[in-house]
C-alpha cells in the first residue's frame, strides 16, 4: 500500500494516469459514431498507416520532436483513408478487402522504414520503435498537454455535431433531403478518428489505439440503445480501462501500459456482454426460461 501511495505521488505516475483517462473517455466517445456507422475496421487502418508517417518524419528532419512526429502520423492516416475510399469506389472489391490491402501495405511500409532506421541512424533513433506498441511510462508533461487539448477538442466538437451525426448515420438519405452537408460530415468524423489515433499512438501504439476506439462502444451497447447514453457511457468505460491499466502496469513492475488498458477494456467488454441490460447473454438467458 505505501508503494502505491508513493507511485501515485509522483509526478510521471500522475501525468500518465491524467493522459490515459481522457484518451479512453475521447475515445470512447468517437469510438461511438464509428461502431455505427459500421467503419470500426477503418479506424483498425488508420492506426496502422500511422508508422510510416512517423519514420518519414524522422527520416526528413532526424529529430524525436513529438509535434513533428504526429504530423507525420496524421498525413499518412488520412492518405490511408483516401486510398480505401479511392479502391471502393474505383474497383469491385468490397470495403472489408479494401481496408485489408491498405493497412497491410502501409503498415508494411511503415516496418521497413523503422528497420531502415534502426540501421542507419546510430543511436539517435531509440524508442522510435514504441510507436508500434506504445511507451505511456515515457510520457511528459508537454506530451501529456496535448492528449489533454486534443481530447477536449474532440470530444467539444463531436457534442457540437451530435444531431448532424446521428442524423447522418441513421438516415442519411433524410439527412440530405433537410440540407446538411452529408459528405463534409463523414469527412468530419474520419478527421475525427485519425485524430484520435494521432494524439493515442504514443501511448498504446498504432497497433492497440484501434481497440480503445472498438471495445468501449462496444461494452456500452449491451447496456443502452440511446445514442448520446452510449457515447458517454462508452467514455466512461474508457477512461475507466485507461486508469485500471495504468494503476496495474505502475503497481507491477514491468508490465506495459497500452496492452493493460486493452485488456481492461476487454474485461469491461465480457461483464457488459454477460450482464448487460440490453441483450446481454444472463438477461437474454432469463427471458428463455
Amino acid at each position: 500500500m505505501e508503494t502505491f501511495l508513493s507511485d501515485f505521488s509522483n509526478a510521471n505516475f500522475q501525468w500518465v494516469l491524467m493522459g490515459s483517462l481522457l484518451l479512453g473517455f475521447a475515445s470512447g466517445v468517437i469510438g461511438s459514431f464509428v461502431l455505427l456507422k459500421k467503419q470500426s475496421l477503418i479506424s483498425d487502418a488508420m492506426a496502422h498507416a500511422a508508422l510510416p508517417g512517423v519514420c518519414i518524419m524522422f527520416i526528413l528532419f532526424e529529430v524525436k520532436a513529438i509535434p513533428v512526429l504526429l504530423i507525420g502520423a496524421a498525413i499518412t492516416s488520412l492518405l490511408a483513408t483516401q486510398a480505401i475510399q479511392l479502391i471502393i469506389k474505383k474497383t469491385r472489391i468490397k470495403t472489408d478487402a479494401a481496408i485489408g490491402i491498405t493497412l497491410s501495405v502501409f503498415f508494411g511500409f511503415g516496418i521497413v522504414l523503422l528497420t531502415y532506421i534502426q540501421q542507419n541512424f546510430s543511436g539517435n533513433q531509440a524508442g522510435l520503435d514504441s510507436f508500434i506498441f506504445g511507451q505511456a511510462a515515457s510520457l511528459v508533461r508537454s506530451d501529456v498537454q496535448i492528449i489533454t487539448i486534443g481530447a477536449f477538442v474532440l470530444v467539444f466538437i463531436t457534442a457540437l455535431f451530435f444531431k448532424e451525426f446521428k442524423l447522418t448515420i441513421f438516415d442519411p438519405q433524410f439527412a440530405r433531403g433537410i440540407g446538411l452537408p452529408v459528405s463534409f460530415l463523414n469527412g468530419l468524423l474520419l478527421f475525427l478518428v485519425v485524430a484520435i489515433v494521432v494524439i493515442g499512438i504514443q501511448m498504446v501504439g498504432v497497433i492497440l489505439i484501434a481497440a480503445l476506439l472498438i471495445i468501449p462502444p462496444l461494452a456500452a451497447r449491451y447496456w443502452t440503445e440511446k445514442l448520446g447514453f452510449m457515447a458517454i457511457l462508452a467514455g466512461v468505460f474508457g477512461a475507466f480501462s485507461g486508469v485500471i491499466g495504468t494503476v496495474f502496469s505502475t503497481s507491477i513492475a514491468n508490465l506495459p501500459t497500452g496492452p493493460l488498458i486493452v485488456l481492461s477494456a476487454s474485461v469491461i467488454f465480457f461483464i457488459s456482454l454477460l450482464f448487460g441490460t440490453k441483450n446481454g447473454l444472463a438477461r437474454r438467458r432469463l427471458k428463455q426460461v
